[in-house]
């Protein structure tokens, strides 16, 4: 590896560390963030979001696709994404209803290739084999809520209950892949980390000095986990005016991940104390710190298929499943259940070489997903929706294609008899893509 390219690396390194500390708290009220580990956050970049967020069978020269690690060795350029994302809830439950705005930052990424493409096209000679690295911080978990119930108990008292939560949890994430051929093969190796803090207040409303009870709990996580995922394409050829076979410039996908259940460690302190605002003074119930305890995060698998004509369009599905119900945090015992996500979408560009109509080089995206919840026990928490996306090149120096990309997630989640939100996710990325790297000079 060259000096400049491990400095770019390093450098990356870094700013993914300092991301994670200024990672800010998401301004939003999502009542479901109590159960579990909270919201699950997105794991499919905003290019792929705009066709329902499928990524066993994905991948793209210049685009990453952490879902599936194989997909890193498909790279031709080095990929730098970075994405953010806004989202406008309207909560409902019973007859009462919250508008809830929310946005933060999606992730950072960055990929590459360690056999430059451009060598080999200098060189005239293409390997079979090729090997694909990068770095990416993505948020895993999101808890923010704050909410309010009261609770009249006859003949006694009308209490307040206040519910707050803040927090979440992320993973630094290195991921390989190789290929040889059509086959791929790609590992991620995470450092799964985070921290969530639960309050809960109990005010009497009626009765002046009984004490008002406050349950406040904080947890740290983490532990190292991993996944692996396979790919293999399958290139179609045609016969040229010569008679010769060539790349027809459609392929087939097939791509598959998995993971065994995953351990992580907590550390975690509790404060039970109860207070009185008519005289000064307090009862600690529970006041206990640096309790070290275990957890376990589930097993998940999914397998896809992609089909795709290389520069005009591609379609895929996906079937992803967990199973939460192996799931297990001794600092927070919960019960979850089993949950699956199928998902599919296409992408259209009329046509990437025009050079007078650029609405033509854009590539087009339209997807659909459905879901179910881990934390629906209960009742069936569900989750469905449309994508819309659009993926805009754009020409920096040296003639690199770079892209922005736009997502439009529009859905439903919840329980028709329960707490439920129609919400809308518009989210942007850019990916900045250059060949400089691991390029070798030649001086004749």
């Amino acid at each position: 590896m060259s000096l400049p390219t491990l400095y770019r690396v390093l450098t990356f390194t870094l700013i993914l560390f300092s991301g994670s500390l200024l990672w800010a708290q998401p301004k939003d009220n999502a009542p479901y963030s109590r159960l579990g580990l909270g919201d699950l956050a997105p794991q499919a970049f905003i290019a792929q979001a705009g066709f329902g967020g499928w990524g066993a069978a994905f991948n793209d020269p210049y685009h990453l696709n952490l879902l599936n690690p194989a997909s890193y060795a498909f790279l031709q350029a080095t990929a730098y994404d970075i994405g953010v994302y806004a989202k406008y809830a309207r909560l409902k439950g019973g007859n009462e209803a919250a508008n809830i705005w929310s946005g933060n930052l999606s992730y950072m990424a960055l990929g590459f290739p360690l056999k430059n493409p451009v060598n080999q096209t200098l060189a005239q000679k293409q390997s079979p084999s090729q090997w694909g690295m990068g770095l990416a911080l993505v948020p895993y978990s999101n808890v923010g809520y704050d909410i309010q119930t009261t609770e009249v108990i006859a003949e006694a008292d009308t209490t307040l209950n206040k519910f707050k939560g803040t927090g979440g949890t992320y993973k630094l994430t290195w991921t390989n892949g190789w290929r040889y051929k059509g086959l791929a093969l790609g590992l991620n190796l995470s450092y799964f980390f985070g921290k969530m803090n639960f309050e809960r207040q109990v005010l009497f409303q009626d009765i002046g000095i009984a004490y008002q009870t406050l349950f406040d709990d904080a947890i740290s996580v983490k532990g190292l986990t991993w996944d692996a995922g396979i790919q293999y394409a399958v290139r179609f050829k045609k016969t040229n005016e010569e008679g010769e076979k060539d790349f027809s410039g459609q392929r087939l996908v097939f791509g598959a991940t998995a993971h065994t259940p995953n351990s992580f460690r907590t550390n975690s302190s509790k404060l039970y104390r109860g207070y009185n605002f008519s005289y000064p003074d307090g009862d600690t119930v529970l006041n206990v710190s640096d309790v070290i305890e275990s957890g376990t995060l589930p097993m998940e698998w999914s397998a896809g298929l992609m089909y795709e004509h290389n520069n005009k369009w591609r379609a895929g599905f996906e079937y992803r499943a967990s199973n939460w119900s192996q799931y297990e945090n001794k600092a927070k015992p919960e019960t979850l259940v089993d949950n699956w996500r199928i998902s599919g979408g296409v992408e259209f560009t009329p046509d990437a070489n025009s050079y007078n109509n650029y609405a033509k080089r854009i590539r087009y995206q339209f997807g659909l997903f459905y879901q179910t919840d881990p934390r629906g026990v209960t009742t069936d928490l569900n989750n469905y929706g449309l994508t819309l996306g659009a993926g805009l090149p754009i020409f920096l120096p040296r003639q690199q294609i770079s892209f922005v990309h736009v997502a439009l997630e529009v859905g439903y989640f919840g329980a028709p008899t329960e707490l439920r939100e129609m919400y809308g996710r518009l989210s942007a990325s850019f990916t900045l893509n250059d060949n400089s790297w691991f390029f070798k000079r030649k001086f004749f």
